[in-house]
């Protein structure tokens, strides 16, 4: 007979801290069970539910062909496989540093600089926030974090340190802006419960939401924590995704700005997953400005260090500036259509989503479509979403969104014939949900959204020429 396992294994074995029983997973793996094929699996799930940017892909495989020295695993490298399989320091190659250093101040319109030597990498972000989480909190410590914001931050950040974070409410009555007070609120409901507070996350650009904080926000935001004397951690992994105005303006930037603000209490972490479309890669990295927190997250980068074969490959990506110069302009050329041809789509059918300049995804208003104002009816439209219309959207509540009726819907992951038939999908949703309530009004007004008045057909809006692809990014199943 099975002995029982809250026994014999670990709290962490037997809890539920990853979050994989969620909505936001649930989704993927109806993909995944089911997924969508044009020919092979006409009536799969699409997969809109993964913010991955493989609409550039090309022209990273055109540069890999025409550099194949960058690779330890082809002739004209192979003279430096020795000195890259043996053990190395987990600094990291210089080579490397160097390179995502000047990467990143491009990206960053060169207005700021990065010292290679406080470069620390990471398995991915996904390391790098959990790793930035044990240099700066105990157990039951607690970071705020605005709202609505990554489901990954609850697994990231708390099911290994036993963190908290703490929510900053935001809503669609300013665009979900973060604003000092709803900063004040959160911090003095945690002082009531006499949980300390390390500091505030923020994502720039916004995952889900599309937006970036403006200078304004993000220099309330440096006042706020240099006022509690609490951290700032600014995740910035999808900064060369903006592709319109308002541009991304780093927290670096505003730091040059603040003489007055500590500087050993701001962060950022980064990583090549969104900007490059590498999250196999799993290249994360932390930049900070803290001594102290440099040399305890180097230690503890030996427990999820970048291969040194992938390190070599990316700085050689990365070194090369015309390449660089080239990706990032067609990059953002790309999305800013693909998104483009996603919000008249929908625009087609009235739904509007948030107004944005970032990301590989909308927050895309359903709320009309809601039997009430509740998440109760937010999940019963996801279930019908996935089950019946097959896309995999995720719902707001995943994000801890305080209204219900907004869902994130990704879009830089797939080729414009698939994004056509998720457009189709959608389309019969709503004019299903059209005929069924005609006199059902919002369930909340509107925030400021985008929403075309163009009465093109669906199929002139996508006929798109930015997208170099052939074949849908999507697993087909034999």
């Amino acid at each position: 007979m099975l002995r029982n396992q809250e026994q014999i294994l670990s709290k962490i074995a037997n809890n539920d801290g990853h979050g994989e029983n969620s909505a936001f997973f649930d989704g993927w793996k109806a993909y995944d069970s089911d997924p969508y094929h044009p020919t092979q699996n006409p009536n799969g799930v699409i997969q809109m539910g993964l913010a991955e940017n493989q609409l550039s892909m090309d022209l990273v495989e055109e540069w890999v062909r025409n550099n194949p020295q960058a690779s330890i695993c082809t002739p004209e490298g192979a003279s430096r496989f020795k000195d890259i399989a043996i053990y190395q320091d987990y600094h990291g190659l210089p080579e490397f540093r160097i390179a995502v250093a000047r990467f990143m101040e491009k990206v960053r319109g060169n207005r700021v600089r990065f010292d290679p030597d406080r470069i620390v990498m990471s398995g991915g972000a996904t390391g790098t926030q959990e790793t930035l989480a044990f240099c700066l909190a105990d157990p039951g410590d607690a970071l705020l974090v605005p709202t609505p914001y990554y489901p990954g931050n609850d697994r990231d950040l708390t099911w290994r340190t036993g963190i908290e974070l703490i929510p900053v409410v935001c809503d669609s009555s300013n665009d979900f802006k973060m604003t000092r007070d709803a900063l004040e609120t959160a911090y003095n409901k945690a002082q009531e419960t006499n949980t300390k507070v390390k500091g505030l996350l923020l994502n720039n650009p916004s995952n889900p939401l599309g937006t970036v904080l403006d200078r304004e926000t993000l220099s309330m935001a440096i006042n706020f924590i240099n006022d509690k004397n609490i951290h700032l951690i600014c995740d910035e992994i999808y900064s060369a995704t903006v592709f319109d105005e308002p541009g991304f303006i780093s927290i670096a930037e505003i730091l040059q700005e603040s003489p007055d603000t500590n500087p050993e209490l701001i962060h950022i972490v980064y990583s090549l997953s969104k900007d490059l479309g590498f999250p196999g890669f799993r290249v994360g990295i932390l930049y900070s400005y803290n001594d102290a927190v440099v040399t305890c997250a180097r230690k503890m980068s030996s427990f999820g260090l970048v291969s040194t074969q992938t390190q070599l490959l990316v700085a050689s990506m990365l070194s090369d500036e015309e390449f660089m110069e080239k990706f990032l302009a067609e990059s953002t050329a790309r999305l800013c259509a693909r998104r483009g041809t996603l919000r008249q789509g929908l625009a087609q059918m009235g739904v509007g989503i948030l107004k944005g300049s970032a990301g590989l995804y909308c927050w895309m208003d359903l709320r009309r479509l809601l039997k009430a104002a509740t998440f109760e009816a937010e999940m019963e439209l996801w279930r019908v979403i996935v089950n019946d219309v097959r896309i995999n959207v995720s719902p707001g509540a995943s994000f801890h969104c305080s209204e219900p009726g907004w869902f994130r819907v990704c879009f830089a992951n797939m080729d414009d014939e698939t994004m056509r038939v998720a457009l189709g999908r959608i389309s019969k949703l709503v004019m299903q949900s059209n005929k069924n309530s005609e006199s059902r009004k919002p369930c909340r007004r509107r925030s400021k959204l985008e929403i075309s008045l163009s009465f093109r057909r669906l199929d002139e809006i996508m006929m798109s020429p930015h997208s170099p692809m052939t074949s849908p990014l999507v697993r087909a199943r034999t």
